[in-house]
């Protein structure tokens, strides 16, 4: 029968092979305005290009990709630009008491508003 040959990981080559990918986003990214960097579609080729090279490198490695050594080679990537980038938390507040009451009593009168036209209908069954 057939034998499968598995070739195993090369971590060091990827490991001397990834900078080279850090290396062109960097060159990349410094050409923007850093002003920028925190916007996605800013640099989304960049980045995807980036992504595309440390899978490259680490496969021509024999090394699955993502794996623990080149997450943590992304990782110092992230950390060199995108450390100053927070998300906007959104801060939910209760709208003013006028509007939360009217929000609450319109559902509650139509209901009572509807058990009262099926009792008073249920009772003229004459009509129906």
């Amino acid at each position: 029968g057939a034998r499968q040959q598995t070739s195993l990981c090369n971590e060091s080559l990827m490991l001397d092979k990834l900078p080279a990918c850090g290396k062109s986003f960097e060159e990349m990214m410094k050409k923007m305005d850093s002003k920028n960097w925190c916007n996605l579609t800013e640099f989304i080729m960049y980045y995807d290009n980036f992504t595309q090279c440390t899978e490259r490198e680490a496969n021509s490695a024999s090394c699955f990709w993502p794996n623990p050594l080149a997450e943590g080679f992304i990782t110092g990537i992230h950390k060199q630009f995108f450390s100053n980038c927070t998300s906007d938390k959104v801060h939910w507040e209760d709208p003013p008491d006028e509007i939360l009451i009217t929000l609450i009593l319109i559902p509650v009168m139509l209901t009572c508003a509807m058990i009262t036209l099926v009792v008073w209908c249920s009772k003229r069954s004459d009509i129906l």
